[in-house]
């Protein structure tokens, strides 16, 4: 039998600096947040992300622990600035995976 994969899916929110007439390009610190974002997504502790529905919260999913999600995600430009915030951290139990 396989070894089941837990990962974290971190749902994510808009803060009250968040400027709600601009696109997520549009934001304060773009470029430095999504170099970050890309850093880990690299380092392979973001296995996936994007915004949810629409676009008020973003579900990112972690291969880390929740301690580690709050250190990384506290280096983030948008997070120190309160344009994002940490919603929740669930562990989620990889049962079913058709990519192979």
């Amino acid at each position: 039998m396989a070894e089941r994969a837990v990962l974290h899916a971190v749902t994510i929110g808009h803060g009250s600096a968040w400027d709600s007439s601009q696109p997520i390009e549009g934001q304060q610190l773009w470029p430095e947040h999504a170099e970050l974002m890309d850093a880990m997504a690299d380092e392979g502790l973001i296995v996936l992300g994007g915004p949810l529905g629409d676009g008020e919260k973003v579900l990112l999913v972690f291969d880390a622990t929740p301690d580690e999600i709050r250190a990384r995600l506290a280096t983030d430009p948008w997070h120190e600035r309160d344009m994002l915030f940490i919603e929740k951290i669930e562990p989620w139990e990889i049962r079913l995976d058709g990519r192979g």
